[in-house]
């Protein structure tokens, strides 16, 4: 039996939202439904086991299998086909050492999941991550998914497929691995697939199902009211499951009752099929029962992003209070209408996290049509508004949560509402993961639905910013190049020039850590025409400084100096001080890195002059020690000396110990060159004791003004290290 997504449901894995395991370690996985609720299906099982060993057609002509073995559960949302699928993967777990993983392949809405997403969230439950960086291709990530299961014995569900397009690309190439898919129906082009198709339940197994959420005495009391019903429901078990709930929550009515109730219903609207009636008929049934505030929210839930929902998101969208949404949502799981989602603790700190719900798959489409008819647009969208502004204001202290240590922050953190707060960055870090997927969804919802407006915008901005400060680049930079490429398909359809440049800024910047300098190139080149056309000075000097990063990274010096100095210009024109001083220091390591010193020598004095001005002094210091470097390669060793001594003198004045042994072991090798052997070796002494000293207030080593200006003959600098964010 399979209530069809009616058990606990796990949200479907669309990115990077768990830690990596090791590679060699076995892969488990949540069932997407409790084995407490399975009943029946005995000769579907048995089939099914018997169809693994069954001789293929590449057996019968003497070759060996390509790939895996794929078996098809076909039935229709409600059919019991996932919790069969279910049973089944948890019968076989231990004839595929190397664990399950599951992947479910339709949203919560109906459409497909695109298979890089699929291919993305296998490969992070592999602990394959490495395999799969920022703004890869579908036809790469599932290549690296076939990778990752070459020579492993994998057991791979996947659930709610719709058609053979969403599973060829994942069949994995090793004959040891087993493929179970659920879908509505045939899989017309996987080649030698076995399926099995499913109708309803047998009576004893529905009567059983009946019996768990009833309890035993009205079933034992009327069996042929039992049986009646089960008739009325087709045997169905997702809506024997709701009807079950219905008696639960009504004590004093009878079975008979139930199955008279069920036949006076009329027939739902677009719910004249002998299949899709039952169901309709069961969900009207629980549905009519309810209070106002809690049918309400069940309709409401609708639109939870990614299906699974806190009390949180459902006290946000019904604007009621949460202990009212969290009341009316165990109502729901007592009734049958959602599943608890299991969510990993945090250790240590137990119940830190909210429970998650899922509304059942087969339901989220009669929730929708509820909403449509019983809702006014308005206040859909008023609701909807309500979740994303909560959404964005739990990112905010996600990501403060791992700033605790900054007593401004704790301040700010303090102000919110207690619900609102988590207790340490553990915690936080772990709401960011289990609840991922939703958060994608509600960003892409925000973007597609408003454009760009200023809702979404702090919503994508907020996300991006919290899985920077919670998850490794590796975790975090796949999902926010997905972010800023769905801006960047609004701003381009919507013409919003200044939205597609930062979108292009940031892609860039994922792209040229991913090592795809080129592709990173021709973004900031778009980027800066975005930027022209819109007039922004600060997008156009920031798309300028990244195509010339990106002439350095390719080690093309001509063109990265003519585009930090075309950066330099407008930012000289505009009195902006601290992007000078970094703009010089910018263009005298790209000198220094060409053996242009005599032009590195006069931009790292200008740097020099930038940073005194400003008052920036360690800025000052290091552009100095560069203008030191610069000298000795131009043969004037004693200004070297001088120089690197001014610069010293300034990291001391600085209070910067750390900055300063750098500035004097460097200028201990231009002493050991000079044959000061004395010399140097004071400096290095005194480098030694700044060293040992307790690091203080050094970790500003940007100076007061963060004029940023470094580098050097070696730093090779990337690009711009600020990000454009997408609301800018």
């Amino acid at each position: 039996m399979e209530t069809d997504n009616l058990a606990a449901v796990r949200p479907e894995r669309v990115g990077p939202g768990v830690r990596p395991r090791r590679p060699d370690a076995p892969v488990t996985g949540v069932a997407l439904t409790g084995a407490g609720l399975f009943t029946g299906r005995d000769r579907e099982l048995k089939e099914l086991r018997a169809d693994i060993a069954r001789t293929g057609l590449d057996t019968l002509s003497g070759r060996k299998p390509p790939r895996s073995r794929v078996l098809l559960v076909a039935g229709r949302p409600g059919s019991g086909r996932t919790a069969l699928a279910e049973e089944l993967a948890r019968r076989l777990e231990g004839d595929y050492p190397d664990g399950v993983l599951r992947a479910r392949l339709t949203d919560a809405d109906g459409t497909p999941v695109p298979t890089d997403r699929t291919a993305r969230a296998l490969l992070a439950d592999l602990g394959a991550t490495a395999t799969a960086p920022a703004g890869a291709e579908e036809d790469e990530l599932t290549a690296a998914l076939r990778a990752a299961l070459a020579g492993r014995r994998v057991l791979l569900l996947l659930d709610d497929a719709s058609g053979a397009a969403s599973v060829e690309p994942l069949l994995p190439d090793e004959p040891g691995c087993l493929v179970v898919a659920v879908a509505r129906g045939p899989l017309t082009g996987v080649t030698d697939v076995r399926p099995c198709t499913l109708g309803g339940l047998e009576t004893p197994a529905a009567v059983d199902l009946l019996e768990r959420f009833a309890g035993p005495t009205r079933i034992t009391c009327d069996p042929m009211a039992a049986s009646a019903v089960v008739e009325e429901c087709a045997g169905q078990p997702a809506a024997l499951v709701l009807v079950g709930g219905w008696l639960a929550a009504h004590p004093k009515m009878s079975v008979a009752d139930a199955a008279r109730r069920l036949r006076e219903l009329p027939v739902p609207e677009g719910h004249d099929g002998t299949t899709g009636r039952p169901l309709a008929r069961a969900l009207w049934l629980a549905y009519e029962a309810l209070p106002a505030l809690n049918a309400r929210i069940l309709r409401l839930l609708a639109l939870a992003p990614a299906g699974p929902a806190d009390a949180h998101t459902a006290s946000a969208l019904a604007g009621c209070s949460v202990s009212a949404a969290q009341a009316a949502l165990d109502d729901f799981v007592a009734r049958g209408l959602l599943r608890p989602v299991p969510v990993d603790g945090v250790p240590g700190e137990p119940a830190a996290l909210p429970p998650q719900y899922q509304v059942p798959g087969c339901l989220a489409p009669l929730l929708r049509a509820l909403l449509e008819t019983q809702d006014r647009p308005a206040e859909v969208e008023l609701a909807r508004a309500r979740m994303l502004e909560r959404v964005v204001r739990q990112l905010h202290s996600c990501r403060a949560a791992a700033e605790l240590t900054d007593p401004s922050v704790r301040r700010r953190v303090a102000e919110l509402p207690r619900p609102l707060r988590f207790p340490s960055a553990r915690v936080a870090e772990e709401w960011l993961r289990s609840r991922l997927p939703a958060l994608l969804a509600a960003a892409r919802l925000a973007v597609e639905d408003g454009g760009l407006d200023t809702l979404a915008r702090r919503l994508v901005s907020a996300l991006t910013r919290a899985l920077s400060a919670h998850l490794p680049p590796e975790e975090a930079g796949p999902e926010q190049y997905g972010l800023h490429r769905l801006v960047l398909d609004v701003a381009d359809r919507r013409e919003m020039a200044l939205e597609k440049s930062a979108a292009l800024l940031n892609l860039g910047d994922l792209d040229t850590g991913a090592g795809r300098v080129r592709m990173a190139l021709d973004r900031y080149r778009e980027a800066l025409a975005a930027a022209r056309a819109c007039g922004d000075p600060y997008a156009t000097s920031r798309s300028m400084e990244s195509v010339a990063a990106s002439y350095q990274e390719l080690e093309d010096w001509a063109r990265a100096t003519d585009w930090y100095r075309r950066a330099l210009e407008l930012r000289l024109t505009r009195g902006e001080l601290a992007d000078e001083a970094r703009l010089y220091g910018r263009l005298g390591a790209v000198h220094a890195l060409a053996g242009e010193w005599g032009e590195a020598l006069r931009t790292w004095r200008a740097a020099s002059a930038a940073c005194r001005r400003l008052r920036d002094l360690p800025g000052h210091a290091r552009a100095l020690i560069e203008a030191a470097v610069a000298l000795e390669h131009l043969g004037r060793p004693q200004d070297a000396v001088r120089t690197g001594l001014e610069a010293a003198e300034g990291a001391r004045r600085a209070g910067d110990g750390r900055l300063e042994a750098a500035v004097r072991l460097r200028l201990a090798d231009t002493l050991d060159r000079l044959a000061d052997q004395a010399g140097a070796e004071a400096q290095r002494r005194t480098a030694e004791g700044l060293l040992r000293e307790p690091a203080g207030a050094e970790g500003e080593e940007a100076g007061g003004t963060g004029s940023g200006v470094g580098g050097g003959t070696g730093s090779g600098v990337a690009g711009p290290s600020g990000g454009l964010e997408p609301n800018a």
